[in-house]
């Protein structure tokens, strides 16, 4: 499964489209672009593998794999990519700004119910990360 998320970056964060088969899931939000400094920066434009992981604090949710010059970066739930993320990507239902977005749980609740059952079957699930084309 090869799901892809196109970012369009502004100066107070970097939202995004993440689609299925060119089909929109849901809207992604992430910090802004600063050379990829760990805990400011989003990551580097790329593939990467996708694996389930669970905690206490986010509950199932996903990490990226192999991600140049930074550790658990992970997929989860969170509404203000400032004040809750420190390198992640957040799944929301809606946008509402720069690095912004509403109803983050729902969009993570369907992601999980979506890619959990690939990875589940031993499938490798990739998501491919790229500037939206104009």
């Amino acid at each position: 499964m090869k799901l892809e998320l196109n970012r369009t970056y502004y100066p107070n964060g970097t939202n995004g489209e993440l689609l299925l088969n060119g089909e929109k899931v849901c809207s992604t939000i992430e910090l802004p672009w600063k050379q990829n400094k760990n805990q400011v920066s989003c990551i580097p434009e790329g593939k990467y593998e996708l694996q389930k992981r669970w905690t206490r604090r986010f509950g199932n949710h996903f990490i990226l794999m192999n991600v140049p010059n930074r550790s658990y970066i992970l997929l989860h739930a969170a509404n203000d990519a400032l004040k809750e993320i420190k390198g992640c990507i957040a799944p929301v239902s809606f946008l509402s700004g720069e690095g912004k977005g509403t109803q983050s749980r729902i969009a993570l609740a369907k992601l999980v119910k979506l890619i959990y059952p690939e990875l589940e079957k031993s499938e490798t699930v990739f998501l491919i990360i790229q500037n939206k084309k104009k």
